[in-house]
C-alpha cells in the first residue's frame, strides 16, 4: 500500500492581486498573478504580490479589501481564481456628490431637473 502525501501541504493557489492607482494612464493599474500556498489569507497574498514594494501608499491594514467587489476582510482566506481588490478611500462623498449633480441640473431649468421636485405638476 502507497501513502499519498498530503494534499494540502503540496497544493498551490492561483490568484490576482489588483490596485487601481490614483490617474488614469497605462501605469495606472497594479494586476499582479501570484501563486500562493492553499490556506494563504488576503493580507499574505497581498504581501506575495509585490504591492506594497510597488506603490508605497499602500497600507493593507487601513484601507478597504475585497474579492471581485465584495467586502473581506484581512483574514480570509483566498481561493484558486480570486481577485484580491485594494480599494483606495473615498476622495468625495456619494450623497454630497450626488446632491451636486442634481443642483447643476435643475439650475440648467430643463424639465429634466425638475422632474423630481416635490409638490410640482404639469
Amino acid at each position: 500500500m502507497t501513502t499519498r502525501p498530503d494534499a494540502t501541504a503540496t497544493s498551490r493557489v492561483r490568484l490576482a492581486v489588483c490596485y487601481a492607482r490614483p490617474g488614469s494612464g497605462p501605469g495606472s493599474v497594479f494586476l499582479k498573478e501570484v501563486e500562493v500556498p492553499a490556506g494563504t489569507s488576503i493580507l499574505h497574498a497581498i504581501a506575495a504580490s509585490g504591492l506594497v514594494r510597488a506603490c508605497p501608499e499602500v497600507d493593507p491594514n487601513t484601507m478597504r479589501v475585497g474579492i471581485f467587489g465584495k467586502l473581506k476582510t484581512l483574514d480570509t482566506v483566498v481561493r484558486e481564481g480570486d481577485r484580491v481588490e485594494v480599494y483606495r478611500p473615498l476622495t468625495a462623498d456619494p450623497k454630497q456628490a450626488r446632491r451636486k449633480r442634481v443642483q447643476k441640473t435643475r439650475a440648467t431649468g430643463t424639465r429634466e431637473g425638475q422632474k423630481w421636485l416635490r409638490g410640482k405638476s404639469d
